[in-house]
């Protein structure tokens, strides 16, 4: 069954993908879509978006495919972090490029993404975390700048939510000898 998914996965990409692309993030938001209709990541119903903002995504991705409004996952969201959702769209947003439709887009999928309890690049659906550094990097270039250490980047988007409040958490003195040091720049598998 998991093979066949990712067969449609694979097929749904290909198809969101045959068009001209519009700017670099039609592939990862193609990426995530297909991902999202094959049932894997963590993102709920209309990808985290709001229902005009799904419909425009929607007609963004027509006539090559359709894509339902409702999440085929089985994981859920860790609804207890929806705190932070105002917090972490205020940061993505400050370092956002200029405002498009495209860039309210990402910053609500990547919210809704981090409510997730995988990496991110994980719970968004992307294939890779190299896909998820290319599309912070694109969208957010002096905000992923910062992550100068690759930092795994829910880690180092909540790291900034509190320093941006004055919290420093860790005992150590650097990231350098901190005991959960691997927590958060080791590798993702």
């Amino acid at each position: 069954m998991a093979l066949q998914l990712q067969d449609d996965r694979e097929q749904l990409f290909s198809r969101l993908t045959s068009q001209i692309p519009v700017s670099p993030n039609h592939k990862w938001l193609a990426c995530m879509v297909a991902s999202w209709c094959a049932g894997q990541g963590v993102l709920p119903d209309y990808l985290g978006l709001e229902p005009e903002q799904f419909n425009a995504l929607k007609k963004y991705f027509s006539p090559c495919c359709s894509i339902p409004e409702y999440a085929l996952s089985g994981r859920k969201s860790d609804f207890s972090r929806m705190l932070e959702k105002d917090d972490l769209v205020n940061l993505l947003k400050h370092f956002s490029k200029p405002d498009s439709l495209e860039t309210d887009w990402m910053i609500a999928i990547i919210v809704a993404g981090c409510l997730g309890s995988d990496h991110l690049w994980q719970d968004l659906g992307l294939w890779s975390r190299a896909q998820l550094s290319a599309m912070l990097n694109y969208n957010f270039p002096e905000l992923a700048a910062k992550n100068d250490k690759d930092m795994k980047w829910k880690k180092f988007l909540y790291k900034q939510l509190c320093e941006a409040e004055g919290l420093y958490l860790c005992r150590a003195p650097s990231c350098d000898v901190c005991s959960d040091y691997h927590k958060c720049y080791g590798a993702e598998k």
